[in-house]
């Protein structure tokens, strides 16, 4: 019981202050009654004595709690994530109409999936892009509910008309503004060509450069057809990534077993501080105080 209250800390302590100021109060603020004088007083004394003790008690009691609710009674966890070899990762994935083909985009949640689970010590983000971009899950270590919301993605949840390749990349990029991460990757996995002409192909690149990212792009289908080779080659080429056609689901597989494979680096350890707050408990008494207060005035008076 003691290790339980020795953890505990107050947000706002200045708020003692008033409990200060009210036993002063209590002190020298006292009202003045008028005296009647007549004979027994002693013995009235005595039989209110044990009455207006009980009264007095409750009154502190009510004020004591509510000023230490007021305070705000918390316990803090700190939780950190130790220095581990890993790697900051953004997974970038088309989920336009064209992947709704042949199970496409139900395979590849799949392999990306299980790529996750072979992930352990790497923080993980995920954006999604079709008629526009958007980022599902910034970078992260909870890798439960990544596959959680994965799961739940599916094509035409961002449209289905165009591809906003280079929007994705752009927005995914930016998610590594504060890493201090040597090692920062993007796999952007697309079976189309981008032409939603929100971000242009060389202001896209150019950031991911700045921020140190390597891209590693796949292109699933037929090279021509349903994607352009040669604009992954490019993003590839100048981010110091790689470029995969993925014709397959086994080749799929092995390009996200190399992309595994790679060198691991050092990630700096993330440090959060967990709440508890107690506040509720306290109010709750000062309330209970309060309600029997008033009760045993009432009976006083009648």
């Amino acid at each position: 019981m003691l290790d339980f209250f020795i953890g505990i800390k107050f947000e706002y302590p200045l708020v003692f202050l008033v409990l200060i100021l009210y036993l002063i109060c209590v002190r020298w603020c006292k009202a003045k009654n008028i005296a009647i004088y007549f004979p027994n007083i002693p013995m009235l004394r005595r039989a209110t004595e044990r009455k207006s003790s009980l009264l007095e008690f409750l009154k502190f009691l009510s004020i004591f709690s509510l000023v230490v609710a007021l305070a705000s009674p918390i316990r803090e966890d700190i939780l950190e994530t130790q220095n581990d070899k890993g790697y900051e990762i953004s997974l970038i994935l088309d989920a336009s109409g064209s992947m709704e083909e042949y199970g496409k985009f139900d395979i590849v949640k799949r392999i990306v999936m299980d790529f996750i689970d072979k992930r352990k010590h790497d923080k993980l983000a995920l954006t999604i892009f079709a008629d526009f971009a958007y980022v599902a899950v910034p970078l992260t270590y909870d890798k439960n509910s990544l596959k959680e919301l994965l799961e739940r993605i599916d094509v035409g949840v961002a449209g289905k008309q165009r591809t906003a390749l280079y929007e994705a990349l752009f927005l995914s990029v930016n998610l590594f503004k504060t890493s201090k991460s040597k090692e920062k990757i993007a796999i952007l996995l697309t079976d189309g060509m981008d032409n939603a002409d929100t971000i242009p192909l060389e202001v896209a690149i150019k950031r991911a450069k700045k921020y140190g990212i390597k891209v590693y792009t796949i292109g699933v289908g037929r090279d021509g057809v349903d994607f352009n080779s040669a604009i992954l080659r490019k993003i590839a080429k100048e981010t110091g990534g790689d470029y995969f056609n993925g014709n397959s689901i086994q080749k799929l597989q092995e390009i996200y077993e190399t992309i595994n494979r790679l060198e691991k680096s050092e990630i700096e350890a993330n440090k959060y501080i967990k709440k508890t707050y107690y506040y509720q408990y306290i109010l709750m008494l000062s309330l209970l105080s309060l309600v029997l207060l008033f009760h045993l005035k009432n009976v006083e008076r009648e």
